[in-house]
């Protein structure tokens, strides 16, 4: 059975195959995505120093050790400069990759809307988000994002898992600012790939 290929813009599918490319992550060494030997849990954030995509990243970390255990590699994009975004990242134990020409954006069919703000839905992260930010800064651990976003301030976080052949087996594109797979839900997901064989 001949599987999709990816279209630049189109939104993609399970079955849909991704071409094999080197990356240069901002931190630690380049890396084949996707990754020949495991699952591939490819996030596409916003912006370098973006409190609900740190909010969300918190979350990953901190079951960091478990997602490695159940055999997923993290690759996380956001669309900031490589320099920019280096400062915001250098406590992640996973791989993030900047592109800030949205050019994979484009490719995987992640969009920027408006909605991602305005969505009721999202909005308790973005308050939670902030709240948290603004402590962090007032304990001088925390770093402000830039002020002016080349690539813009919106965005819609969107979540792939990615065999080692490089099929997409899962996909999740959010409808507002936080509306991803929480690490439960990547966790059954990734069992489901693993069960179905």
């Amino acid at each position: 059975m001949r599987m999709p290929q990816t279209l630049p813009g189109a939104r993609l599918a399970p079955g849909t195959r991704v071409p094999t490319r080197a990356l240069a992550p901002v931190l630690g060494a380049p890396l084949t995505l996707p990754d020949p030997e495991r699952v591939t849990h490819v996030q596409f954030r916003r912006f370098a120093g973006c409190p609900v995509c740190n909010l969300h990243l918190r979350s990953v970390v901190r079951r960091h050790e478990e997602i490695e255990r159940a055999g997923i590699r993290e690759v996380v994009f956001f669309h900031s400069p490589a320099d920019e975004l280096r400062e915001h990242v250098a406590e992640l134990p996973f791989a993030v990759v900047a592109d800030p020409d949205k050019v994979l954006y484009a490719e995987f069919g992640v969009e920027a809307h408006r909605r991602a703000l305005l969505d009721p839905r999202g909005w308790p992260a973005i308050v939670g988000s902030v709240l948290g930010g603004v402590r962090e800064l007032l304990r001088g651990r925390g770093r402000l994002p830039a002020a002016s976003q080349p690539a813009g301030r919106l965005g819609l976080p969107a979540d792939f898992l990615i065999t080692p052949d490089g099929r997409v087996a899962a996909v999740k594109y959010g409808e507002h600012v936080y509306d991803q797979w929480s690490v439960d839900e990547l966790l059954a997901r990734a069992a489901e790939l693993r069960a179905s064989g």
